[in-house]
């Protein structure tokens, strides 16, 4: 008889989580495990990548309502009293707290835990929810599963948390795993009543997968010979393309002929094109959006530039050492983790630095693209270590 296994996952929208989860499922094994994916919104570019046997459950429609968002909030008239909770809890949460994850744990806790209904159709042998807040929260809450595991995708400490809140629901599962050694080191300082349900199991890349995926055409937005440079993310705050913006107008005012492209989509699209327009770098920088496909502009690119503010461990540059693309990143937390001298450059936390690090890293391509090429990045043979975890072995 097969495992039956529950993951719970916000959206597969663009984000190294969701890319990370549809990796894993990818590479799972169908003849022992049953797989079911509950998902708060049902959307996103990753949809079209899951493997037939991953069943995704549809029928949600509260937790669907409440988390939707743009358009499919239109639905919600529909549902005067959920529409009044989401708009309520969430205007009463971000004024009980101080950041954007403490005001939804409040909004859960005080709102949404009561009106999302319980999974009662089916039995997990194993749950897990893929992503930290409110993904655990359902996870405890609404789920009955023999064991039930929880991802932490990130820096802890970076995410302004209710701690006691967390620690209240990470008593609750059986194992809470994330990214990188310095993630979990920081879970075991903030949590140490518990450290011993914290455990580390890295993102999943498949070499093959994502080679097979870059050579499959060439991006019609790449014109001629010009230096091409290529950033990988949402567009928040926290993957500081502002500073990527900046750094573009420094290596424009110092003659270099280059083409910046910025894959992702996030609240700070319309704010970012007027930056690109203010600094006059339209005609070298560009927001080409999301992709369900970023490998292709990956591997046409001379670099990737990483201007993340902080990651837990990114996938982003995983898939580019694949690809043998030199890398040059800001020095958030968990970098020294993934980069070396070897493999790229590690900058201050500045446009500044930022554009330096550019210019130093030009010389050294060749040589860093032999380097990487000579290394094996992937890591899907790995995945035995979640078998483990999974069959508590």
């Amino acid at each position: 008889m097969k495992t039956k296994i529950l993951f719970i996952m916000s959206s597969l929208r663009n984000g190294g989580a969701e890319r990370s989860l549809v990796n894993l499922l990818q590479l799972f094994d169908y003849q022992k495990y049953e797989v079911d994916l509950l998902l708060f919104q049902e959307e996103g570019i990753f949809l079209e990548q899951l493997p037939n046997e991953v069943h995704i459950l549809h029928d949600c429609d509260i937790l669907h309502l409440l988390y939707a968002k743009g358009n499919n909030r239109i639905k919600g008239i529909k549902h005067p009293l959920l529409t009044f909770d989401h708009y309520w809890g969430t205007f009463w949460a971000r004024k009980k707290t101080e950041s954007m994850y403490a005001s939804r744990q409040y909004r859960w806790e005080h709102y949404y835990k009561d009106r999302i209904p319980s999974i009662k159709t089916k039995k997990y042998d194993v749950a897990i929810s893929y992503l930290h807040g409110e993904q655990l929260y359902y996870l405890v809450d609404k789920v009955d599963a023999k064991r039930k595991i929880a991802w932490i995708h990130t820096d802890y400490s970076k995410l302004n948390a209710l701690e006691e809140h967390d620690l209240k629901y990470m008593r609750q599962v059986d194992s809470v795993v994330s990214i990188s050694n310095i993630c979990v080191e920081t879970l075991c300082k903030t949590f140490p009543s518990i450290k011993e349900k914290f455990c580390m199991l890295p993102n999943l890349t498949s070499s093959s997968s994502i080679k097979y995926l870059a050579e499959k055409e060439y991006p019609k937005e790449y014109g001629g010979d010009e230096f091409k440079i290529v950033s990988v993310g949402r567009l928040i705050h926290l993957k500081g393309f502002d500073m990527a913006v900046d750094a573009a107008s420094i290596l424009k005012e110092n003659g270099l002929k280059f083409s910046w492209f910025i894959l992702g989509d996030g609240e700070l699209k319309t704010e970012l094109n007027m930056q690109i327009k203010n600094k006059n770098v339209d005609d070298c920088v560009f927001l080409l959006g999301a992709t369900d496909n970023p490998y292709k502009y990956m591997d046409g690119a001379d670099i990737l530039v990483q201007t993340s503010r902080y990651e837990g461990k990114s996938v982003v540059l995983d898939e580019a050492k694949i690809l043998g693309k030199p890398i040059v990143v800001t020095n958030y937390d968990t970098v020294k983790d993934q980069v070396n001298d070897n493999e790229g450059v590690i900058v201050n936390m500045s446009s500044e630095a930022i554009a330096a690090g550019i210019m130093k890293i030009i010389p050294r391509i060749d040589e860093i693209h032999t380097y990487l090429n000579a290394h094996e990045y992937g890591n899907q043979d790995e995945i035995y270590k979640y078998y483990q975890l999974i069959d508590n072995v």
